[in-house]
């Protein structure tokens, strides 16, 4: 029972990491470069319904549920005596919290409330100057979060290559 319920953990992991690292990793490589490729006003005004939007709770259960199936099945693992694997879980949960939850938290929304909350320009060149501003940094700080996430993906990936090696 405990075997199969590390395993049902191990997968729930494996998915919702994959999940939000695609995630991050679609916008760094495409959405924002579309973005940047429109006018500046259009690309603040799209931005901005993409942050209310993402509101939900499909991206709430990978964003959030991450680093807790990763504990989880980390916790079970050792449970199993599994501990080369279990430490393996617990780094790509300290990886995803470090590296993709703290600069969330601590850049990119913050950066996402100041455009909420800013006027957008009338003026196109001063709309040019806002998004410029913001999509570079924004887009730095996501590559960052997204780089983080597959490498925690790739913790995951490789305790269940461990543990199905044991």
């Amino acid at each position: 029972m405990l075997f199969a319920l590390t395993a049902v953990s191990a997968a729930v992991a494996l998915l919702l990491t994959g999940a939000i690292a695609g995630l991050f990793y679609g916008y760094s490589v495409s959405v924002m470069p579309a973005f940047d490729g429109i006018a500046a006003e259009h690309g603040i005004t799209a931005m901005r319904s993409v942050n209310e939007k993402i509101l939900n709770g499909r991206f709430f259960a990978s964003f959030f549920g991450t680093p807790v199936a990763c504990a989880v099945t980390g916790g079970l693992l050792l449970a199993l005596g599994e501990t080369p694997a279990a430490v393996l879980f617990f780094a790509a949960a300290a990886t995803y919290v470090l590296g993709a939850f703290l600069p969330t938290v601590v850049v990119n929304v913050p950066m996402n409330e100041a455009l909420a909350a800013a006027t957008v320009p009338a003026d196109p060149d001063e709309a040019a100057r806002l998004w410029t501003e913001f999509s570079g940094r924004w887009t730095r700080w996501n590559t960052v979060r997204a780089m983080f996430c597959l490498v925690s993906l790739l913790l995951v990936g490789l305790a269940v290559f461990v543990w199905a090696r044991s």
